[in-house]
């Protein structure tokens, strides 16, 4: 954008993404130089050490992935959240399991998507270890062979709780951080997934399909974010409950 670039009034979706703190990019010296279209550069003299997001640019691309993720709801493809860093988890399964997606939030095991074939026999692993703590059979066995079970589906449940109802792989994916999630950004371009995800200031904007500019380190701009795409599949307007929901990510 321009020096001086003249912008219309801040509307209320707008003053929300200040609440939130989605303007907030990195230290400049951090900066992605690809991300140049969705910063601003107006007003140096507010801050001249960190980057501002450019607002007008997340509200554009957010509405646009909005739009994307909710005809591929209509379309019943399969849809899959993605972030891995714990103070992200219980807000990735929140608002993944409201709408009716898939997610991984506690860590992504390599060839999760490209070696599926694999995962699927764990998941079938998963299921077996399930039924025998359902029916209490796990405390039948020895002792220490028991603990071992037990184990052994704590984590299994925590690398695939998120996904072990999909029927296949996804048809879009919908990441946060991107920086910390490279690993699942290469499978997905390994096999042509559309990727959606927040774009900060220190983000290639070019590995991703669809780039939403906005602050990747706030959990409570990304609770923001994830509500409205969340939103978006659930294919409904904002009901008096969704309304409370989206208060609560502001407060």
């Amino acid at each position: 954008m321009a020096e001086g670039t003249r912008h219309p009034p801040i509307n209320q979706k707008l003053a929300r993404f200040f609440k939130v703190g989605l303007h907030y990019g990195h230290k400049k010296k951090e900066w992605n130089p690809k991300m140049v279209p969705f910063l601003f550069h107006s007003f140096p003299e507010v801050n001249r050490e960190y980057h501002f997001i450019n607002l007008y640019e997340t509200q554009k691309y957010l509405n646009k992935a909005c739009r994307y993720l909710r005809t591929a709801s209509l379309k019943r493809k399969v849809i899959l959240f993605v972030g891995t860093k714990k103070r992200l988890a219980s807000a990735i399964q929140q608002e993944a399991m409201r709408c009716g997606a898939f997610y991984v939030n506690y860590r992504w095991l390599g060839g999760m998507l490209t070696n599926w074939k694999t995962i699927q026999k764990r998941i079938r692993r998963l299921r077996v270890l399930e039924t025998l703590q359902a029916y209490g059979i796990l405390n039948y066995y020895p002792k220490k062979e028991s603990a071992k079970l037990k184990r052994e589906l704590e984590k299994l449940n925590n690398y695939l709780a998120g996904i072990k109802n999909m029927p296949y792989l996804p048809d879009v994916v919908v990441l946060i951080d991107q920086e910390h999630e490279l690993t699942a950004i290469k499978e997905c371009k390994t096999l042509k997934i559309p990727i959606i995800s927040i774009i900060d200031s220190n983000s290639n904007p070019d590995l991703v399909d669809l780039g939403i500019p906005g602050n990747d380190d706030s959990v409570k701009a990304i609770r923001y974010v994830l509500h409205r795409l969340a939103r978006a599949i659930a294919g409904h307007q904002q009901s008096q409950n969704d309304k409370l929901l989206t208060q609560a990510a502001l407060n």
